[in-house]
């Protein structure tokens, strides 16, 4: 981890008390993103990315969560070893969120204009004129039309792009350093899911700030990110500059999630007519595996896959990947 990293985690390990057992949703992550930065994470559902999100922002109960780490800071200051107040204060000033839902994430008894004007009254302590004037100035910004008027409207009266976009005024409105984006487009069609990517990148080149996308779209990672770190099993297992993953992906589980994308006109993602998929399932977490948490789904697994965990293997300038074919080349099939 480097000393000028906004947000450095250092084996980040989350476990969940289940009735099936004690489950490991997170287990050993090093995920650094620096000021400024737009770091993608990327990874099937189930993966622990939204996990690790929340557990760096103390969002998580515990119990049933266990939330263990070397080290989680956040601008030089550890974040496990503040009190529920401290955190409290960081939330919503410093680092923001956006979550899946707006539907879910929003009050429905409030209207917008109050919800987005709380974080200016609780972090800033402006009066409720002030905050209110702010709030309708971030929801021109966020490009809501005739903003000061639909203050008073309820989440209900809006489309589910509109209510995105109060979602990302509520988490700008304090000009946070950091934002984390838990899929800020699902349940967006294609041309609403432009818009608010389009509309992030220029409120993050407006403030600075830095950007941690989660995501399970690549599409939208090559779109926004500058860097990505693929996660399977609660673990990272490729990290890359976004160009240098899409052209030279080294991990099996990376290589079939690109594979799996149809290309207009093109082959990728087709194979005899259809999608090409990833067989199997992503392990529950529960499961306890000595190897390689995705040797039971690659192409290419063999007994050492099966038997041991793979190491973060560097496989060029800031490119790293947990697998044994980096030492065994040879093992690679040729189809692949």
């Amino acid at each position: 981890m480097t000393d000028e990293a906004l947000l450095s985690i250092e084996n980040l390990r989350v476990r969940f008390r289940t009735p099936e057992g004690t489950g490991t949703a997170v287990d050993g992550v090093d995920l650094a993103i620096a000021a400024g930065e737009t770091l993608g994470v990327v990874g099937e559902s189930g993966c622990g990315k939204s996990v690790t999100a929340l557990a760096v922002l103390g969002l998580l109960a515990a119990p049933p969560a266990e939330i263990e780490a070397d080290a989680v800071r956040f601008a030089g200051r550890d974040l496990l070893g503040l009190s529920a107040e401290e955190r409290r204060r960081i939330r919503g000033r410093e680092i923001a969120m956006i979550f899946q839902e707006p539907m879910t994430s929003l009050n429905p008894l409030l209207p917008i204009g109050r919800q987005v004007a709380e974080p200016l009254r609780v972090h800033l302590e402006l009066s409720a004129a002030e905050a209110r004037d702010l709030a309708a100035t971030w929801l021109e910004k966020v490009k809501i039309p005739d903003a000061r008027r639909r203050l008073g409207d309820f989440p209900h009266q809006l489309s589910g792009g509109m209510r995105q976009r109060v979602m990302i005024a509520m988490a700008m409105v304090c000009r946070p350093r950091l934002l984390i984006a838990d899929e800020p487009t699902t349940a967006l069609d294609v041309t609403i899911q432009a818009q608010i990517l389009s509309l992030m990148r220029e409120l993050k080149e407006e403030t600075g700030t830095a950007l941690l996308l989660i995501t399970h779209n690549l599409g939208v990672v090559a779109q926004t990110a500058s860097r990505v770190v693929v996660m399977y099993a609660g673990q990272i297992v490729e990290e890359a500059p976004v160009a240098r993953l899409f052209e030279e992906p080294f991990h099996p589980y990376t290589r079939g999630l690109l594979r799996s994308i149809p290309v207009l006109g093109g082959r990728t993602g087709l194979e005899a007519g259809r999608l090409a998929e990833i067989p199997g399932l992503v392990p529950a977490i529960t499961e306890r595996l000595a190897g390689c948490r995705f040797a039971g789904r690659c192409p290419h697994a063999f007994a050492l896959c099966r038997e041991n965990a793979p190491p973060l293997f560097a496989i060029g300038p800031a490119h790293h990947a947990r697998c044994w074919l980096q030492v065994h080349p040879e093992r690679r099939r040729r189809d692949d």
